[in-house]
Order: C-alpha cells, then structure tokens, then sequence
C-alpha cells in the first residue's frame, strides 16, 4: 500500500456558490498613476452593509446577534452585490499603491522556475509531474526508464479548463498500467468527479463518477474503491453539510448507478469513510471517523472473499493509519499507548489488540510516518520541528539515518519494497523543494533534480531557531530567517506565520513569496506553537478544546519575543495564517490589537459558534469544541474573532482573503467578520477583503491566481509597513 501517493483526505480543515464579479480593478498589470507614499494613508469609502438587527440566535441563558447571517446564502442577490462592491474597494485601494505591479512582476520572475515531484513507480513504470514555470496546473508524465526513457504525458490538467481553475484532485493507476483514474476539482471545490483514461490507446472512457469528496482511489481487478456522499440539494453543494460518506467500488464500463456499496455506516451520518486495497490486492483496509482526531479501522480479506469486515479497533480514543502489509501482517501507525507514535503490526488471523505485535516503539520524538522500500523500513521522525530519516530492518532494529542536505523537511517519500533505489523530496526555508536520491546500498544520497531560481543566492541567508517562553512558561520553538547582515536594530520588516491545530506539524519549506520580503531586508518566522504535531499528542492536546487560549497566548509571545530581541518593532510586524491559521489571526488581533500593525487573515474559521453548521465543519469538533455544549459554548465565545470584535477599537492593517468557491471554510467566515470589522473598527488603517473567483480553499488552485494574491497581500503588507520597495 503506497501511502505516501495515495490521497487519503483528512477533514481537519473543512461553498461552492457561482457569481460574476467585476474585475476590471483587479489586473495588477493595468497600473494607476499614484503618489502615494509608502505608509501614507489611503482614503477608503467602505460599502453601505446592511445590518439585520432581527437575526438573533439563543445559546442556553445568552442571546447572540447575528446581523450578518444573511450573507451566508451564497447564492442570493444581496451577497453577489455584497461581494462585487467589496472586491472594488479592494482593487481600488491596491491599485493606488505605486509598487503593487512591481512586486507581481518580480514574484511570477522567481515563480518561473521549473518544479518537479518524486518519481514513483506503478507496475512497470515511473511517473512524476513537471511544471515548467508558470503552468497553472503541474502536468504528469511517465517513462519505463528515469534515465533515457522515452516520456510519455499521461494527462496535462491545464487542457481541464481554459483558465486554469479546474485541477487533478486524486489518481490512481491499474495494477497493468492500462487504467489511470482521475479526479477532476472545479474551481477549487472539494467535490471530484472521476473519470477513466486508457493509456495505451489515449482514449477517455464514458464512465464518469460523480460527487467524490475527501476520498482516494484505490483499483482493484477491473474497477477501484472510492469514497463518496449522497448528490446534495440544488444550491447546497457548496454550504450544506455532508452526511452518509460511504464507500463505494466501480467496475470499468459500467454506470456509476450499479456501483457496489462496499461500507456504509447508517447509524452514524456524520461519519466519514475511506479505504484502499494493499498493494497485492489481498486486503481491503477502511477506516471511518466521526473528526480530524481518532478513528476506527476495520479489514477484509479479499483473497478469501469475505463478506463482512473485522474490526482491528472500534473504540474512538486514538489515531490508527495503515502503512502496508508484509504478508498476512497489516503495519500501522498508531498513537495508541504512544502520543508520539509507534509501528506496529497486526496479524489478520489473530487481529485482537492481545496479539499486536510492536515493530518500532515510540521515542523521545514523534514519528511523523513509515514507508516500506528497499526491504527495509523508513522512519520520518520530527524532532524539534524538522525531520530525520531513520532506517529499520524490518524486524524493527534501527540499522542507520540518513543524512539529510541541512536542518529542514523531508516532505515525500518513493521507492519500492524489492528496489535498492528511492526518492525523497526535500526543502527548507530558503533551500528550493529539491529531489534527492537514496542508494539502498551505498547508504548515500545524491542530488536528483534540483530547482534552478534566478536571483537566488541560499547561502545569502540564514536560519536560526530559537525557544521562546509562552504565557504561562512553556518552551515554543520558532525558525527565524533573515539575510546575512541583516541590522537587528527593531526597524525590519517582519512576517510571522502560525497554525495551531489539528495536531498539524509546520515544518521548513520553501515558498518563493518569503523571496521578496527576505530580498527587501525583511525577517519571515514561523512560531510552532501547540495544537500542532510538532512534539505529540500532549503538544497537540494542549491547544484544543479548552486549552485553545494557549494557541494564541503562544503566538503572541512570539511577536513578543521578535520585538523585545530586535528583530522588528510593533510598528513593522505582520501575521499570517490560514484556514485554522486564519482563526489564529483573527483571535490574535482581536486580543491584542495593539501588538501587530499588519493582520493577514485567510480562509479563516471565524465563526466560532456556527463553523459546524456548514459542510464538514463539525469534523473540526476534537480540536475546537461545540456551541451545543453550555461549557464549550462559553470558550468558544470569549475567543471567537466574529464575537470579539470589540467598536471604538483600532485594529491593525487587515486584509481577509477567501475564495468563493472554498466549500471547506465557507466564505460566510470572512464575509461576516470583514463586515463586522468595517462597522466596528476606528482608526486609519484599513480593514479589506479579497475574493477570489473560482477558487477554493487552495489545494489546485492555478499558479497565475496564486501569483496575484501573493503579490496583493506583499503590497498590502509592504505599503501598511511603510516600506519603500524598488524593482528596476
């Protein structure tokens, strides 16, 4: 079982609504002539937004206002209006900002570098994706040979649609080689619909697969397994929540109509189901959760044929993720007994937790995954918020480490269980996703393929990290990367960016955006505060439910940190997340407004008491808690940022972003708190959102849509720095 290929979706960050929007403002190359100064105040003429004073909903003994809520109907008149007029103020604004072409320009410069994936082998050929540049969409491509084979494209997702906002969502490939099974997602919806290629004669089969969500595709014989929900009311694809996830199994050549229900669970609507056949085709493993923490994990034998399921474990108290099977052995992952993870083994015979069998026992560290390659095991451990590469026997005796290029993040891993050849990708902040190849019998790794980015010097920078104390004295770890040289006098531009959630691990990676601010003096650090993954279930535990203040408290005490060691002052600090980050900013500025200049809230969970009422929102339950509980009730209001909104306060530079069709973090999130925000807020600074059209909540979204947002929110931050910014 190829885990590290298989898309096995969690719903830990869970609208789809159709409209046309003016966006004659939003091309950054139709410069304005301005002479506004870097820091000066732009006049702003906020929308006219209309406040229901009637909307009032009752939790326990509290009355809530809710005057926003109609602009949770995606669909009606009054929200497209809503969403045209704030995307022109928007535009208007940034457009006045002399530099915001310049910065769009230099990004898609630095952007413009080609960009591969791991190679990984399905029965006898290897497959990888090469973007060139500035592809909307990475193109996959297969070969019998890495090395002067003849390449073939097996499918090309920029021909999906004419702008590039309908991407490759999840794949798979017959055990011949002669079926590739695709899913397709629209404008950044987490709805897929699968479709079948033959590649050996490069034709598009008839089958077609509708409302796939949160599934991989797993063949098996002449069809695959896929998950799947009931085809939702008109109008509600992309707001109403999901129930009756199930399982299904498709033959090739039939209607979608005769698909075999394989695993449905009635008696629990909620709960979410995905599976896959092991590689040898000889067990069907399915795991069912109800949230984004703990799951049930059940088998078949589809050698034998069994007709039922057996239960490996049914009790929801911990995470069990299956790895592969040697034989008639299933290795799973589990934190059961382990909050930093153990490898253990379950015998299919005997699969009661009285014969578990533990291959690698939990350390010190958390052990993040396991793959199966060259008849060893490898181990991908986190320690101190970055990854180590652990070779086991399969016995589970450690044999070496492999050495890794510098500190960062081994993001994949490929290679096959009888082949002394594997790949892994690795990155760091400053050090471009690069492909490294791993000799089995040399114990060595070499450069495979390497990014080439113009104008970008590595060794130019540096990474330190640091341990700062959070409010109530725990070590935090945060990466702090800046240029060589770089005057620690509390006048540096400064972006820190945070998660917290759902048990997440924020490791080093490379993004070309922390390019332009690095280049332009600035400092960009990552704080790894609790409710990640970062040091185990305990680190996690510590930021959900009613430990969640401790997310944010850790967060500020980064920007406290950053400030009181020079670095950047009040004045010149910016904060990003998004998604469950997005809730992180919009908590953070709400608590301490005083504390940021520059808030960049995107695709957040803003709504605290309703987020469960939309789509797979209540999956997000084990970290946040629910509205429906009088105690969780109380927590979720002291820190929810649509609640906390306090009037008469100056809060910092605010710009939200969201995607209309982001059917995971409703935009309702966003257009309830910028409304909110514009009505309460006073001061100069402004209070904006961007919407981006046929777009979700980022996963495929097309590199020329990715480009202008980064480079909206660069200048949005830059101009609200008063940073002077010059590209000849």
């Amino acid at each position: 079982m190829k885990t590290n290929r298989i898309v096995l979706f969690s719903s830990f960050l869970i609208l789809f609504f159709t409209f046309s929007c003016e966006n004659s403002n939003t091309n950054p190359n139709n410069p304005m002539t301005s002479n506004i100064k870097p820091g000066e105040i732009i006049p702003i003429s906020y929308p006219s937004i209309y406040r229901d004073t009637s909307a009032i909903d009752q939790y326990f003994n509290t009355k809530i206002s809710d005057p926003y809520r109609w602009l949770e109907d995606d669909n009606s008149p009054e929200t497209k209006a809503w969403v045209t007029k704030q995307n022109t103020t928007t535009f208007d604004y940034l457009n006045k900002i002399p530099y915001r072409n310049a910065i769009n320009q230099r990004l898609a410069e630095l952007w413009n570098y080609e960009k591969f994936s791991i190679p990984f082998k399905e029965g006898d050929n290897y497959y990888y994706f090469i973007n060139s540049g500035l592809q909307n969409q990475s193109v996959l491509y297969g070969t019998t040979e890495l090395v002067d084979g003849e390449v073939k494209e097996i499918i090309d997702p920029n021909q999906f649609s004419d702008d590039g906002t309908s991407s490759l969502a999840s794949y798979g490939f017959s055990k011949d080689g002669k079926y590739f099974a695709y899913g397709i997602s629209e404008g950044g919806s987490d709805w897929r619909t699968i479709h079948i290629k033959n590649l050996e004669n490069n034709t598009i089969l008839e089958d077609k697969v509708n409302w796939v969500k949160f599934s991989g595709i797993s063949w098996y014989k002449d069809g695959f397994f896929y998950s799947r929900y009931p085809e939702p009311k008109k109008g509600d694809d992309l707001k109403g929540q999901n129930k009756f996830h199930s399982m299904y199994y498709h033959k090739i050549g039939t209607p979608q109509s005769k698909d075999e229900l394989v695993f449905a669970d009635r008696r629990n609507p909620k709960n979410n189901v995905y599976g896959s056949a092991t590689d040898d085709g000889n067990f069907l493993v399915i795991s069912t959760s109800e949230t984004t923490s703990n799951n049930r994990l059940y088998f078949k034998n589809l050698k034998k044929g069994d007709d039922s399921f057996t239960p490996i474990i049914e009790e929801l108290t911990n995470d069990f993720w299956m790895v592969d099977n040697i034989g008639d052995n299933l290795l799973i992952l589990t934190n059961h007994n382990a909050p930093n993870y153990r490898l253990i083994s379950v015998n299919t015979k005997k699969p009661s937790e009285n014969f578990w069998e533990e291959i690698i026992p939990e350390s010190e560290h958390v052990l993040q995954s396991v793959s199966l390659a060259g008849g060893k095991i490898i181990a991908r451990y986190i320690q101190d918020a970055s990854s180590r590469l652990k070779v086991y026997n399969l016995a589970g005796k450690h044999e070496y480490d492999i050495e890794l290029p510098t500190t960062g993040t081994v993001s994949g891993f490929s290679g096959e269980k009888d082949e002394n050849i594997a790949f892994y990708a690795f990155t760091s902040f400053t050090y471009p996703n690069t492909i490294m190849k791993f000799d089995f019998n040399t114990k060595k790794s070499e450069i495979y393929r390497v990014p080439k980015i113009k104008g970008i010097n590595p060794s130019n920078y540096i990474t330190e990290q640091v341990f700062y104390e959070s409010k109530d004295g725990t070590k935090i770890p945060m990466f702090i990367t800046y240029k060589k040289g770089t005057n620690l006098d509390g006048t540096n531009p400064t972006l820190l960016y945070g998660y917290g959630g759902f048990n997440i691990s924020i490791l080093p990676s490379f993004k070309v955006s922390n390019m332009i601010l690095l280049e332009n003096g600035g400092i960009y650090a990552v704080a790894n505060i609790r409710g990640g993954g970062e040091y185990g279930r305990k680190w996690h535990d510590q930021g959900r439910l009613l430990n969640k203040q401790n997310v944010f408290d850790d967060f500020i005490a980064a920007a406290e940190y950053l400030i009181e060691n020079k670095y950047t002052s009040t004045k010149k600090l910016a904060i990003e997340g998004r998604s469950n980050g997005g809730l992180l900013v919009g908590a953070c500025m709400t608590q301490r407004p005083d504390l940021f200049k520059v808030a960049l809230p995107g695709v957040g969970v803003l709504d605290m008491l309703k987020y469960h009422e939309f789509t797979i929102g209540r999956a997000w339950a084990t970290d946040y808690g629910l509205s429906t509980d009088s105690v969780q009730f109380q927590y979720l209001l002291n820190y929810s940022p649509l609640h906390t909104i306090d009037a008469g306060t100056e809060f910092p530079a605010t710009l939200v972003t969201t995607a209309d069709h982001d059917d995971r973090v409703v935009p309702a999130h966003s257009f309830k708190f910028i409304s909110e925000l514009q009505h309460s807020h006073e001061g100069d600074n402004p209070v904006l959102i961007r919407i981006d059209v046929s777009a979700g909540h980022g996963a495929g979204k097309p590199t020329k849509m990715i480009i202008d947002e980064t480079a909206d929110k660069l200048t949005f931050m830059f101009h609200n720095l008063a940073e002077h910014i010059s590209y000849d």
